[in-house]
């Protein structure tokens, strides 16, 4: 086992340093992708990463800077303040007389609230600052308008098993460890990870100064019990959710009790899932599964009362029952449409004998004419407005 030497982190150590060392970003390095056409063109672009935490969005920030043979700055949006903006672009205006390009990398930009994304926009604008942000949060949301527009937004994908485990056996190989640490261990590793190099690589350091020989009780003991990387309000909440809702839409038992799962495990509010439930219950199936929503209110009723961990049963036996069941949108289709028709004729005027008639007057001016306290009953008129009176909502 070796002794734990202050040193930079393997993470750190095992950043790559040109586009042709990243790993799993094929979809923007390459042959005719942005970045690497960007690099080609020489022509520095402000940019915006958006992607989920150790997919590489510093790490492609550092590299394009070099590139580009620019001054790379480097702040947090967490820490950083007025002073430390004004200092970046003074240091900005320096590298400009020396013909040199300034490159602002803005790690978590999503954190800068308006009048902080406002000071730097004149500097973008101008071209004195390239700027690069790194957001794990949509950036429609989160980023200004006005820097948003002159910045294009490049998604940085979370990193496929495959991927990862290339990235573990090349710090294996710089380690020098291959002898002490086998594909099962590594294995488990890139299943841990999530999709995050840097969770990988620190989980496989500690492994490592854990025991001369690692094997998957090691990484266990090194990974502890992983936490999810999931915000309950960011964008893994709406996509977990957004997935649910369409499993279960799709009559995917295996993926709607899935997401679900992954729901739970990452601490999301039960009631919050159950509510979703209700809605989808008359959204999705209506018509086709009259008992769907009674079914799914008492399984709100019942999360609200026992909670968790047992309420996770409850959700599971729920979301099979409206995931198998028959969809109907027949009264989703007709509300949305009867929303519309209403918005669009809001002042047409209620039939008169429609109405209601309280006095003698308005029963002499015909005001609720015909109308009987009767079940069932009806009069061959028109219920709607006259303008409106052939409209179909209902199909």
């Amino acid at each position: 086992m070796k002794k734990n030497e202050n040193r930079v982190p393997l993470a750190e150590r095992m950043r790559p340093q040109k586009l042709s060392d990243v790993v799993g970003q094929d979809e923007i390095i390459g042959e005719g992708k942005i970045l690497t056409e960007i690099v080609r063109k020489g022509e520095p672009v402000n940019l915006i990463f958006w992607g989920p935490p150790g997919t590489g969005k510093t790490t492609l920030a550092r590299i394009l800077a070099q590139e580009f043979k620019a001054d790379f700055v480097e702040l947090s949006a967490v820490t950083a303040g007025k002073k430390d903006i004004t200092e970046v672009v003074e240091r900005a205006r320096q590298n400009w007389n020396l013909k040199t390009r300034t490159v602002l990398f803005v790690d978590e930009i999503h954190r800068f609230n308006k009048a902080q994304q406002d000071a730097f926009l004149p500097h973008v604008e101008s071209g004195l600052i390239i700027l690069i942000g790194a957001t794990t949060e949509n950036p429609s949301f989160e980023v200004i308008s006005p820097l948003l527009s002159r910045s294009r937004v490049v998604v940085v994908a979370p990193l496929s098993k495959a991927a990862i485990l290339e990235v573990l056996k090349r710090a294996v190989k710089t380690e020098k460890a291959s002898r002490r640490i086998g594909a099962k261990a590594l294995d488990y590793i890139a299943e841990l990870s999530g999709g995050d190099a840097r969770s990988a690589l620190g989980d496989l350091e500690l492994a490592l100064s854990l025991a001369d020989k690692v094997d998957v009780e090691v990484v266990k003991k090194a990974a502890g019990r992983k936490v999810p990387g999931y915000d309950k309000k960011g964008d893994h909440h709406y996509d977990n959710i957004s997935a649910f809702i369409k499993s279960m839409r799709g009559r995917d038992v295996d993926a709607a009790l899935y997401y679900l799962a992954r729901m739970v495990e990452a601490g999301e509010d039960p009631k919050f899932i159950a509510r979703r439930m209700v809605i989808f219950a008359s959204e999705d199936i209506g018509l086709a599964g009259n008992g769907a929503l009674n079914l799914a209110v008492s399984c709100f009723e019942a999360v609200e009362r026992i909670g968790m961990p047992e309420s996770g049963l409850i959700l599971a036996h729920v979301t099979t029952v409206l995931a198998k069941a028959q969809k109907s949108r027949q009264t989703t289709d007709a509300w949305y449409a009867a929303q519309d028709l209403a918005r669009k004729s809001m002042g047409l005027p209620v039939p008169i004998w429609l109405r209601n008639a309280p006095t003698k007057m308005m029963k002499e001016m015909g005001f609720g004419k015909g109308q009987k306290w009767e079940a069932g009953f009806h009069l061959d008129k028109n219920y709607l407005p006259d303008d409106i009176k052939d409209a179909k909502i209902f199909k």
